[in-house]
């Protein structure tokens, strides 16, 4: 793992001011600046060498062309850096690297270009500055290291934020020439794809190489919003991770926990990033309610991760008062609470494939989408609301750690990797799979004799009716559940259990023969398992997860708690509360103490498109049970410094929390 500390309490201060725009920095006042940051507890703030917009903020002697043509203040970022190094704030630079639309106008030869042959990204009479540059060709390229060359000498430079650092193929005729040398069909998508990806990574090496050349301690990232698999090859490119994550900006409440658990484990340290907006970037005036921004940042905290929060500097360069009120009320908590966080170690016992590790290679039922996997994300909303304690892994990932390994839905399962499952089974471990999980790649047989089961192909009547048994009925008192997508049809095999059997509709929908307006109902005959135990493996033949994040259907999330209970006794974290508590535990091993996080906000979906949160309701008397093998010898809210009463049985602590308003930290010691 990385040495690296991250601050606690960043600000990303976007700066993309059109050209139209005069008196840019006119009310710029640095001791005013750097003061509203030091009232509002602000640590860090990236500031703008260079904009979506094309323009320099910095007296650039390479190119003095470039600096805003209203710019009032050619030494803005220089004098922002001073201010704010003068009061301990760390100062990270930005600059863009696909968008640029000074530099798409004037060498447009320097865009990607699409199969169809236009130039890619934002059309001539559409606003915006998304036309796509290619970093293959040679010429910017080159630029780019000029330029960040001279950010690097001219400049203090704490660290380097690269934005927009996405995998964009083209079909510029450098890029076919260079597929064809490297025995690459140009025509073949996936093809282009993958070649895209690997440039994208070698340039990101070649780029940190040459930067810590220069400044060997200067941080560096690259954004593409976000962080999953495609990461893994350029880990030693980045000092650390930034997950930008705006949920009212398109990324939702469910981006955020299920990139986290994933990178945070990759070995860098990992900033999350929100924004200041009611949307997205570029919201101008607008204000997220304090509740949001509250439960935003404190999730970054609980899931390991330390805070940045967006905001826009407005074109005359004086920050917003407002907006450094509602950041600094929350940023005071943040200090507040830092000493419990720094060095935290998430504490997880469960284990989830993510199916974004096999986007274009082995799987065809993942998509294209790394940000939105149907089945990642009903598995980490499902898994959030039983309090499981978990990570998001690849086949790359080390499993001896987990208790369980969860496949949701669409996790291929070639020899390889079958390989590793039986040596994690053998070891003592225990797997949850569900629908076409554990297929192998391409086919529709199961590579995974320990599920005890056979794949008979998808079941021929659909939607079918689940049917508890005795072992998973608790909490299901209905004598069947319509599952609204097709599993598979399964055959159990010799020595494993059902759990749960189906019984099927009378016949599909078809416009020959339908019933009612959705669906037709049970016929009452047997359609085979539905759900099956073999040892310690419990497999579902329908996309569980799937079906969650599409229904939210709470007989789908009570079944697959019954199961969980069967291979997973004895959890680490029990807490009598509502679904809509978020439970994660850390742990301070200097300090040697455990830290449990309790977050209860609930986001609502009040605007077409995204979820807000408005309101903080308290939680009363909230019981929580604790694994530990030892008594520990304090339990107390902190940073209060509240003292709680509490017991153990020989398996776990067990206290009680009067009162959880928004977010409450249990040290266990």
């Amino acid at each position: 793992m990385s040495e690296l500390q991250l601050r606690f309490r960043q600000v990303h201060l976007d700066f993309h001011t059109g050209p139209a725009i005069r008196g840019v920095g006119s009310e710029f006042e640095p001791g005013a600046f750097a003061e509203t940051l030091v009232q509002a507890h602000v640590d860090s703030i990236t500031c703008f060498a260079r904009c979506h917009h094309g323009f320099i903020y910095y007296n650039s002697r390479r190119n003095p062309e470039r600096l805003h043509p209203g710019l009032t203040n050619a030494s803005l970022l220089l004098e922002q850096i001073h201010a704010c190094h003068e009061r301990g704030i760390r100062v990270p630079i930005y600059t863009t690297v696909q968008w640029d639309d000074y530099t798409a106008d004037e060498r447009p030869e320097w865009l990607a270009i699409e199969p169809d042959g236009r130039q890619s990204g934002t059309p001539p009479f559409e606003p915006g500055f998304y036309r796509n540059l290619d970093i293959y060709h040679p010429g910017y390229r080159a630029w780019l290291r000029e330029h960040v060359e001279e950010i690097l000498t001219a400049l203090p430079t704490d660290g380097l934020f690269f934005d927009i650092c996405q995998v964009r193929p083209s079909c510029a005729p450098h890029w076919l020439k260079a597929m064809d040398q490297h025995g690459i069909d140009p025509t073949d998508a996936t093809a282009r794809q993958a070649f895209a990806s690997r440039v994208l990574d070698e340039w990101e090496h070649e780029m940190t190489e040459f930067v810590h050349s220069i400044a060997p301690d200067c941080t560096v990232f690259y954004n593409s919003g976000h962080v999953g698999p495609r990461h893994r090859p350029t880990i030693d490119a980045y000092t650390h991770y930034e997950i930008e994550s705006l949920p009212s900006g398109g990324w939702g409440y469910l981006h955020f926990p299920q990139t986290m658990r994933y990178a945070r484990r990759l070995g860098n340290p990992c900033l999350a990033m929100t924004g200041k907006f009611h949307t997205s970037w570029g919201d101008f005036s607008s204000y997220k309610s304090p509740a949001a921004l509250e439960y935003e940042c404190f999730s970054a905290l609980a899931l390991g991760a330390q805070v940045s929060v967006g905001d826009q500097l407005p074109p005359a360069g004086a920050l917003d008062p407002y907006t450094y009120e509602l950041i600094g009320d929350v940023f005071a908590q943040i200090e507040a609470k830092e000493p419990w966080c720094v060095g935290a170690e998430t504490v997880s016992e469960v284990a989830v494939f993510t199916p974004e590790a096999f986007i274009g290679r082995q799987s065809a039922l993942a998509s294209g989408d790394e940000r939105n996997q149907p089945a990642m994300m009903g598995a980490t909303r499902m898994l959030t609301e039983l309090q499981v304690q978990f990570d998001i892994v690849d086949e790359q990932s080390d499993l001896s750690g987990y208790r369980l390994v969860i496949l949701p839905d669409i996790i291929p399962v070639d020899d390889d990797l079958r390989a590793k499952l039986e040596a994690y089974l053998e070891a003592g471990g225990a797997i949850m799979a569900s629908y076409a999980s554990a297929l192998a790649p391409g086919g529709m047989e199961l590579n995974l004799p320990a599920l005890g089961v056979a794949s008979q192909g998808e079941a021929p009547l659909y939607p079918d009716f689940l049917v508890p048994g005795p072992l998973l009925d608790d909490g299901l008192p209905a004598p069947a559940y319509v599952m609204y997508r097709r599993g598979l049809a399964i055959e159990p095999q010799a020595g494993a259990q059902v759990l749960a059997s189906r019984q099927v509709p009378y016949h599909n929908r078809t416009w020959r023969a339908f019933c009612s307006h959705r669906h037709t109902p049970n016929s009452g005959r047997d359609g085979g398992a539905a759900v099956v135990r073999n040892g310690a493996c419990v497999y579902f033949a329908h996309p569980v997860f799937s079906e969650y994040q599409s229904s939210a259907a709470p007989w789908v999330k009570q079944a697959v708690a019954n199961a969980l209970a069967g291979i997973l006794p004895a959890p680490l974290v029990q807490v009598e509360g509502p679904s809509s508590l978020l439970v994660s535990l850390t742990e301070q091993p200097r300090q040697g103490r455990r830290v449990l996080h309790l977050l209860h906000y609930i986001p609502e979906r009040r605007a077409a498109g995204f979820d807000v949160i408005e309101d903080v309701i308290p939680l009363f008397d909230l019981r929580v049970r604790l694994r530990a093998e030892e008594a520990p010898s304090s339990v107390q809210v902190v940073p209060d410094g509240e003292s709680l009463e509490f017991s153990h049985d020989g398996t776990y602590v067990e206290f009680v929390l009067p009162r959880l308003d928004g977010h409450a930290l249990v040290e266990v010691r």
